[in-house]
């Protein structure tokens, strides 16, 4: 009796850790997300090219990196796909709808890329992508603290973890530019 508890026991902790878990691969091929525009955007599609993620805001000092993102999608998009994730946890300076959102890239900036649904990065509310990204337990890689809007996530061909890059680090810089040449 004492075994077929301990069993029972056992399995119950097996998939309570299951229900829990994010998924176990260190791909972000994993994952899909909910698009600005409501349809779905999965990460497996993109497989066999890199990927760049980042943080975007609409009213910050630096959203004119979109025309940069916008510019290396364009000269890059046979191998690298750019997935902005727009976020109003950094000054409010995401404030808008996804309608409001999208109009402003486009016109502003003529982006053409994929953006998500707002999402938070960080917090208790942090999207699980997100928090893979952030996590070297999750992503096999490094951990990183988002603290500011346009922080960029470069990822392989295989969707593992390839760099990290800080706000400033432009989109067009050579720091992120020779892992696509």
């Amino acid at each position: 009796m004492k075994y077929v508890l301990t069993l029972i026991a056992v399995i119950a902790i097996a998939a309570v850790i299951t229900a829990f878990k994010l998924p176990s691969t260190n791909s972000i091929h994993s994952f899909k997300i909910k698009s600005i525009d409501g349809k779905e955007i999965d990460f497996s599609k993109y497989k066999g090219k890199k990927i760049l993620v980042v943080n975007t805001a609409s009213k910050c000092g630096y959203t004119p990196q979109y025309e940069a993102l916008e510019k290396v999608y364009e000269q890059y998009k046979d191998k690298l796909v750019i997935v902005g994730f727009p976020c109003n946890q950094f000054g409010g300076q995401e404030p808008g709808t996804a309608e409001e959102i999208v109009t402003f890239c486009k016109k502003n900036y003529g982006v053409t890329f994929p953006l998500t649904e707002k999402i938070d990065v960080k917090g208790d509310n942090v999207n699980p992508i997100y928090k893979w990204l952030c996590t070297k337990t999750e992503n096999g890689v490094l951990d990183a603290t988002i603290t500011w809007n346009f922080n960029k996530f470069l990822l392989d061909e295989n969707g593992k973890l390839l760099a990290y890059f800080p706000s400033k680090v432009t989109p067009d810089s050579e720091e992120i530019l020779k892992f696509l040449k």
